[in-house]
């Protein structure tokens, strides 16, 4: 080999190993780590929206492992329980003749219709058994009016009730939200847009969340968080070290 190709080479292979490097330390740097102004908010991973659960997400119970291995980098942990009343105003059962997944109209506006799901004290409405984050400091019940649903961990869906959840977090000095849970399209989504509209910073963990998906659900609920300046990361984004 002629010594001016060895010089090209050895130039290139500088340049290869530099550009490796900097990739590697790039993507280090571009890890988001949660502080104590962060915090993870759980929606709703109950026994109901897993498998063998009255209104089960496919794969729903894929992201429990998911959040259990992201909880240990945050301090502030906020899970969700749907806790609806027998005959709730969301159960297709409460209207003669109305089958789930159907859509009414309620004096709030439009509703779909559900299968009776997370009834409150029934093992269907517990938290999902293998959840496991011993920190968690609150867990909000929603959904108990019995006349009005509540998808959002922030307001009911006469977008008037508030859960109290905004003024907790503000008075313990947070600013920036992880959503993860279930489902993608609906609870996760309404808690994110209200995280939003209150004005925390607020990313969505994509692979801790799964959707129910009702004529394109999901993918309208994400256009709809981006549009509002929802973030959409993965777990791996996180820089999970205390």
């Amino acid at each position: 080999m002629s010594s001016s190709r060895r010089t090209v080479l050895r130039t290139l292979s500088g340049a290869c190993i530099f550009w490796v490097a900097h990739r590697t330390a790039s993507a280090r740097v571009d890890k988001i780590k949660p502080d104590a102004a962060s915090a993870l908010i759980v929606v709703d991973v109950q026994n109901c929206f897993i498998a063998g659960g009255t209104l089960a997400v496919k794969h729903g119970e894929d992201v429990v492992p998911v959040i259990n291995r992201i909880a240990p980098a945050f301090q502030n942990v906020v899970i969700t329980q749907d806790w609806h009343t027998p005959g709730h105003a969301s159960f297709a059962s409460a209207y003669p003749g109305k089958k789930p997944f159907e859509t009414i109209k309620l004096a709030y506006g439009n509703q779909v219709l559900w299968p009776d799901h997370c009834v409150q004290g029934t093992q269907d409405a517990a938290l999902a058994k293998d959840l496991n984050i011993p920190q968690t400091e609150l867990i909000l019940r929603k959904g108990f009016h019995k006349d009005v649903d509540s998808y959002s961990a922030f307001r009911e869906a006469d977008r008037k009730t508030s859960t109290g959840l905004e003024g907790y977090l503000k008075q313990r000095a947070v600013k920036s939200l992880f959503v993860t849970g279930l489902a993608t399209d609906f609870c996760v989504a309404w808690t994110a847009l209200d995280a939003r509209e209150a004005g925390f910073e607020t990313w969505v963990i994509e692979d801790a969340c799964r959707g129910i998906d009702l004529h394109g659900s999901v993918a309208a609920a994400w256009n709809e968080m981006e549009r509002s300046g929802v973030k959409r990361i993965q777990s791996t984004d996180l820089e999970l070290g205390r």
